[in-house]
């Protein structure tokens, strides 16, 4: 298909000046100052968003005793390295800056080796010790050894298997006290405020408070199912006290192999 072109005219070969179309001015409104005056006084800042968040303060930040007084600066004093004077900072002086006709040294080279250093301190250096390790999966999982529990390094110390010295120092606190108590019951026995019951005295005795819990214990055994009067009720209830008593003095006794008995 051909390509229409419009018909040839002589006149669109006059060139035409451009008619600029001009826009009508911006709308300003009238209002704008009194909207932005009204937009700084903040009447309904709190309308939509509600109070503002504000930390509340703690109790621990209280104000202290001169605390809003104020309070100059102390000068600190410093040496110079040239005169070991000391002076104020404030004439203290930066290094001039360069000049812009002066230029940074170029050209400096050196004669050292990097590669010959790097060798020499490869070679002198104390090779690293690999850190023990140990693997519990088949997945090869490792863990440290020394953590782990299973190097026996507690048992190697210097003060292994030896008394601590707080319990040293406990078991000669006991020793003082018994020795004390000792000392005291010898005392006692010089001046026959009290006398020592024998094995035989304590063994008729233990037998004799096992032979009444058993009295007590028969008689307990035969009252009635139905407790329901008060003589009934309390008969019970010092039979319990009386074999309870019993019960605690056996113990006692049984516990203690050397017994002491006041004079009256």
């Amino acid at each position: 298909m051909k390509n229409m072109s419009p018909p040839e005219n002589i006149y669109n070969l006059i060139p035409t000046e451009e008619v600029k179309v001009s826009k009508p001015p911006r709308y300003i409104s009238t209002f704008s100052d009194s909207v932005k005056l009204e937009e700084k006084k903040n009447k309904t800042e709190r309308k939509t968003m509600g109070p503002a968040k504000v930390e509340v303060p703690s109790p621990k930040d209280y104000l202290h005793k001169h605390t809003k007084e104020a309070t100059l600066a102390q000068k600190s004093a410093f040496y110079d390295s040239t005169s070991r004077a000391p002076r104020c900072l404030a004439e203290e002086k930066r290094p001039p800056v360069p000049h812009r006709t002066e230029q940074p040294i170029m050209g400096v080279q050196t004669n050292k080796s990097f590669i010959t250093t790097n060798v020499a301190e490869a070679v002198m250096a104390v090779p690293k010790k690999p850190q023990p390790i140990y693997v519990d999966t088949k997945k090869g999982d490792k863990h440290l050894l020394e953590t782990s529990g299973l190097v026996p390094k507690y048992i190697k110390k210097k003060d292994y298997g030896s008394t601590p010295e707080y319990l040293a120092k406990r078991n000669e606190e006991v020793r003082r006290a018994q020795e004390e108590y000792d000392a005291y019951v010898r005392e006692r026995l010089r001046m026959g405020a009290m006398k020592q019951l024998s094995e035989e005295e304590r063994h008729s005795v233990l037998e004799g408070m096992k032979k009444n819990w058993d009295q007590l214990h028969h008689e307990y055994q035969g009252l009635s199912v139905v407790i329901d009067t008060p003589p009934k009720k309390a008969h019970k209830e010092r039979l319990e006290a009386e074999m309870r008593q019993l019960e605690r003095d056996i113990d006692m006794i049984e516990r203690h192999k050397i017994i002491y008995i006041a004079n009256n």
